[in-house]
């Protein structure tokens, strides 16, 4: 039987080469060769991971179709693809009010193994909603980003963002990268950035935000310095740590939106002040990845190059450095979008 490499997940500190089978096909799956594979951010969430370690990742892919079932019609060999690792049913109450990322089947769908191997199968309910062509003009590396991008499309909808606000965006790891550029694409009158690493800073600016802020400032202060008396319309936590979420609350204009884009651990519990989110209005939401409506607004915007994604890629990898990717990722010191490329 032939064999692939996959990047086996142990721990953040332990991802090591293995070999597997090549899966198997059914009559109406796929057998996609992977192309490019972006390492997420939730990744490297190892008090998430690791509860299902050891275990193959990954879920930002691209690849080529190398094999089809004999019940597939809508996709042939060579066809160049994004695979969506979680699909809704399209069937139950979330999915019919427009709330596909609640429904029970999109938590439950995934390809196998995992996007961090050569090969992965394409189960007959993904093939069926999880496919997607891509563009011509659209490269491997590029399309690694239409499923974080459609994460952060979804958000951005789901806080009800209007052209002409100001944003702040709290913690500017990739996603709150991806979070700046559309929302600079959306219209955003003004966008602030918060981290506490200098490089990161500089690429939020580079990207599209107008004022940077270290984490450790008086950011509700410097919001209000630098946008006429004002705090901020949207805030957008895209980082679970605890100090963030106080400070979101402390930035928001009377009026405004929170939206939670970051997880923290299960289990935290944070004290709000009632009064004032009852006082000033405040409207607090969360989200969770992206539905096939996201997708293919994420592929339009990258296809059109109005999200430009090619200068977010700090690093692309063969395979067989997985080790050195997750390393890099989970250390958020100087990477942005880690790619590897099986060899």
């Amino acid at each position: 039987m032939k064999t692939m490499k996959v990047a086996m997940y142990y721990n953040n500190n332990d991802v090591r080469i293995e070999e597997q089978s090549i899966p198997t096909i059914g009559d109406s799956e796929l057998l996609v060769k992977v192309k490019a594979s972006g390492i997420c951010g939730s990744d490297v969430m190892e008090w998430y991971r690791i509860k299902k370690a050891p275990k193959v990742l990954g879920h930002e892919i691209t690849g080529d179709v190398v094999e089809v079932g004999r019940n597939v019609t809508k996709y042939k060999k060579n066809d160049r693809v994004f695979v969506s690792h979680h699909v809704p049913c399209f069937t139950c109450r979330f999915c019919k009010n427009n709330q596909q990322t609640l429904c029970h089947t999109l938590h439950t769908t995934n390809f196998y193994p995992g996007g961090f191997a050569e090969y992965l199968r394409v189960p007959e309910i993904n093939v069926d909603r999880g496919v997607f062509l891509l563009p011509k003009t659209m490269t491997y590396e590029q399309g690694v980003f239409i499923e974080p991008l459609a994460c952060v499309v979804r958000g951005l909808k789901t806080a009800q963002m209007k052209k002409g606000q100001t944003v702040l965006v709290i913690g500017s790891g990739i996603s709150g990268l991806i979070q700046i550029k559309l929302a600079k694409a959306w219209g955003a009158a003004k966008i602030f950035a918060t981290d506490v690493e200098d490089f990161r800073l500089q690429a939020a600016k580079k990207f599209g935000a107008d004022v940077t802020l270290h984490a450790k400032e008086n950011v509700p202060e410097q919001v209000k310095k630098h946008n006429d008396g004002r705090l901020a319309d949207l805030v957008i936590l895209s980082t679970g740590a605890l100090p963030a979420v106080q400070q979101a609350l402390r930035s928001v204009e009377p009026g405004g939106t929170i939206l939670f884009f970051a997880p923290t651990e299960p289990g935290v519990e944070v004290p709000f002040p009632l009064f004032d989110l009852w006082n000033k209005q405040i409207t607090m939401v969360s989200t969770y990845a992206g539905s096939p409506e996201d997708i293919n607004t994420a592929i339009d915007l990258i296809a059109s190059k109005k999200v430009n994604v090619d200068d977010m890629i700090s690093h692309t990898l063969p395979l067989s450095e997985a080790a050195k990717g997750f390393h890099l990722v989970a250390t958020a010191k100087d990477s942005m979008k880690v790619i590897l490329r099986p060899e």
